[in-house]
């Protein structure tokens, strides 16, 4: 990724499932975790999301804004928000502009073969807009457990 451990975020503005514009800045004062997927509706993807709606209420009482990144669009969230019963922020990124600034676009494999895509990852950021964690190439049922760790200890 090209964001590291302490560097301020990048800020950026982009459009959530209910085409309304969804940007950092406005989150300043709280953390945020921002989490990037390839696409809505495949099943690595289906098992992050719903990982994060099923431990909504530990975000919730920690303060937590959580926003899904892809390239799919607006109506695409809505959808998959709606099938799953997503809680949190899925934002539209169909240019890559933000997964590319965060780094989350690269070389990936699948049954031998090479290609490009956006590397399933997610950044933790404190309530001063500083990146607290990153992590990279993370599993599917990884990202919520590893982001609440990390989000208790700037809270605490």
């Amino acid at each position: 990724m090209n964001v590291e451990q302490g560097a301020t975020a990048p800020q950026f503005t982009l459009v959530d499932q209910h085409g309304e514009k969804w940007s950092l800045r406005e989150h300043r004062g709280a953390p945020v975790v921002l989490y990037f997927y390839p696409r809505d509706d495949t099943s690595g993807c289906t098992t992050q999301a719903c990982d994060v709606r099923d431990h909504w209420e530990e975000f919730r009482e920690l303060g937590v804004e959580v926003a899904g990144i892809s390239p799919d669009d607006e109506h695409s969230h809505a959808a998959f928000a709606a099938r799953y019963e997503l809680p949190h922020t899925l934002l539209a990124d169909p240019k890559r502009t933000v997964i590319d600034k965060y780094g989350a676009w690269g070389e990936k494999s699948l049954y031998g073969k090479r290609y490009l895509g956006v590397v399933r990852s997610s950044v933790v950021i404190d309530q001063r807009g500083k990146v607290a964690a990153v992590f990279d190439k993370i599993q599917p049922k990884a990202q919520a457990k590893k982001s609440l760790d990390v989000v208790r200890r700037l809270v605490a």
